[in-house]
């Protein structure tokens, strides 16, 4: 089957309304059409959704299958589809057997264009094969990057991919990631089983982005000083939930409008907080790394991160939310004399010795009544700091064997496990019209529940108790005992919200000697840490090269030019010599492009292809007119 151009812009005009699609975007949707094995790397807010969902929806009929790891993530795309009329379903492990059988019949009876599957639902080899019997069109790997043991978020419930490719042998694979490596790519390729290597890369360089680096003892009023400089949104990056109340409440006693946000907090509390950021009702949102993911909001002016990330890929990602509309803006990291300590403390922190990883499996075992051989793919609800607490564990500790214990295959934390409340209506149509042994509260429930939610006959779908309030006018208590009434009546079924995360166990509990922390998850992992931090403390603290230039030799991109707008850039362009310096380039390059143009050139094309310094390049023309060096004549110039 061959595809066009034209069809893909007409189905990306008649579901998303957009006239053309991105730099990058088209290419990858041709390669996938044509059948290849493609790796797409994109940068964060660069359209990577639209890479599969178009061509998804180029096919007649069958089913786009995507893998990736973040439930919430997971669960709003499936939406947004939904949205555009697209029918789409998720599978992961945060999902009930009822869910999951409803939404098994409608990927059997041809009901759902796209399937979005954790990766660790395809550790369980019976899923696996029965995904066979599904008429798939391709598949989509997101986040790539966790599939390579070299990339910063290895996950190895991603080599399960690996089986899609042995039941779905005969058709392409897209992979998908905003950060990575030369060597991660490779790596990527080479786990998916590429028939050949085929990677479309677009420039890591933002150009509207300055990045800055601020050396200061007193990080707090460092950070006060650059917004109190800037305007617009903010995002204010730290590592710790504590240190996100502490700072969201100084910037608010300070006369700076801030809010934060943590994987901690409760689901109602995060969505309330987002919109009003998004809305620009809150100017600063202080958080941890757990805000970004799906965030799409254009016009945040300034990203400053307090706090040194792990690694550059990381930073790159977070930094990249600054200025997704084009517009001049700034990456900013805060570092004191402190730092270098804190993150070579961090690597002893991510590998707790193996005894201790061991012993708390055993004790979140026990804590959650999972005996031996016993617990294979079942779900709990896990209160890590309730955990914490009864068995005096420090919580980072806990964390970072819970990381280890996920790699090698024991136990997975899911802290961004679907929270909202679910219903769904049991009985017929027809029946609704004969109920009358309910309270009158419940009917007012159940009425606006109709009214606000579509497809509860036929699935689970999310609702919100403080909406269904506001439409009944009744209390959220009220809404809430009125909905146990209905279920109680098997006039629907309610699955209350969960304030908690959870663990899933997707093998049987094993003896505690039994459990294998490998050289490739413990001691490779490590080095490779190590590796990176020492690059995010060179990018730092070495004031001698341009950011931007280092950051992109991280990525394996050779960009021999000064980026002109870092802070080493400025400084370097305050020193005389280097002032010179750039004007006899600047001069070379003019000349060296007029030579290869022939035609003539208008000045705006010289100015964006000659360079990062606009004025720079415009005063180099002038210069070489006033020389006779170059010759202007009908808008164009020539070089004599």
């Amino acid at each position: 089957m061959t595809f066009t151009s034209a069809q893909t812009r007409q189905i990306l005009k008649k579901y998303w309304g957009f006239d053309s699609f991105r730099p990058l975007q088209e290419d990858i949707i041709n390669s996938i059409l044509s059948g290849q094995d493609t790796l797409g790397l994109m940068p964060t807010g660069g359209g990577k959704s639209l890479t599969f969902q178009v061509p998804g929806l180029c096919f007649p009929h069958g089913l786009t299958i995507v893998v990736t790891p973040l439930i919430s993530l997971m669960k709003d795309q499936v939406d947004n589809l939904k949205k555009h009329r697209v029918k789409a379903v998720s599978l992961h492990s945060g999902m009930s057997r009822k869910e999951t059988r409803i939404a098994w019949e409608h990927l059997v009876n041809g009901k759902a264009r796209f399937l979005y599957v954790s990766p660790e639902k395809l550790q369980n080899e019976r899923f696996v094969v029965e995904l066979r019997n599904l008429k798939v069109n391709f598949i989509t790997v997101d986040e790539a990057h966790c599939l390579s043991q070299w990339g910063y978020d290895f996950r190895p419930s991603y080599l399960n991919i690996k089986k899609l490719r042995k039941v779905i042998p005969d058709v392409p694979v897209l992979a998908l990631t905003a950060t990575a490596t030369p060597v991660v790519a490779a790596d990527i390729m080479k786990q998916l089983e590429f028939k050949q290597p085929l990677i479309f890369k677009k420039s890591f360089v933002r150009d509207n982005i300055s990045y800055i680096v601020r050396n200061s003892d007193t990080k707090i009023h460092e950070l006060l000083h650059i917004l109190a400089k800037t305007a617009g949104s903010s995002i204010v990056y730290v590592r710790s939930r504590k240190k996100t109340k502490e700072i969201s409440d100084y910037l608010n006693n300070s006369g700076i409008s801030a809010t934060y946000y943590h994987a901690g907090l409760d689901t109602g509390i995060k969505t309330e907080r987002q919109n009003a950021w998004k809305s620009g009702e809150v100017r600063v949102m202080v958080a941890t790394n757990a805000f970004g993911m799906g965030i799409d909001k254009a016009d945040v002016r300034v990203v400053i991160h307090f706090d040194l990330p792990p690694s550059l890929e990381e930073y790159y990602q977070e930094a990249g939310r600054a200025g997704r509309d084009g517009k001049k803006s700034y990456a900013v990291l805060l570092s004191s004399k402190s730092d270098k300590g804190i993150l070579h403390r961090r690597v002893t922190e991510a590998f707790p010795e193996r005894k201790r990883v061991k012993e708390t499996y055993e004790q979140i075992c026990n804590h959650l009544h999972i005996s031996i051989g016993e617990g294979y793919d079942s779900i709990k609800e896990f209160d890590i700091e309730r955990f914490c607490e009864l068995f005096k564990k420090q919580e980072k500790e806990c964390r970072s064997s819970l990381r280890l214990l996920s790699q090698a295959g024991y136990l997975h934390f899911i802290e961004d496990y679907e929270k909202r409340s679910r219903v769904k209506i049991l009985c017929e149509r027809e029946e609704l019209y004969h109920i009358h042994d309910v309270s009158k509260g419940a009917e007012k429930v159940l009425t606006s529940i109709l009214r606000l939610y579509t497809g509860l006959f036929t699935d689970y779908g999310l609702i919100k108790e403080s909406e269904v309030a506001y439409h009944s006018k009744l209390s959220e208590t009220e809404v809430y005992e009125s909905l146990l009434e209905l279920d109680r009546a098997k006039i629907l079924d309610y699955i209350p919200r969960s304030g908690l995360p959870v663990i899933y166990v997707p093998t049987a509990r094993e003896e505690t000697h039994a459990i294998l922390i490998g050289r490739d998850i413990y001691e490779q992992r490590k080095e490779e840490m190590s590796a990176r931090i020492e690059s995010v403390i060179d990018y730092t603290f070495v004031d001698k090269t341009c950011r931007v230039k280092r950051m992109l030799a991280y990525f394996g991109e050779d960009n021999p030019e000064d980026c002109g707008k870092c802070d080493v850039c400025r400084e370097k362009k305050k020193n005389p010599g280097y002032i010179n310096e750039m004007k006899k380039g600047s001069l070379k390059k003019v000349i060296e492009y007029l030579r290869n143009h022939p035609e003539g050139v208008r000045a705006l094309t010289i100015e964006s292809q000659c360079g990062p310094d606009k004025e720079l390049t415009a005063s180099s023309l002038s210069y070489l007119c006033n020389e006779g060096i170059v010759l202007f004549k009908d808008n164009l110039y020539f070089l004599t």
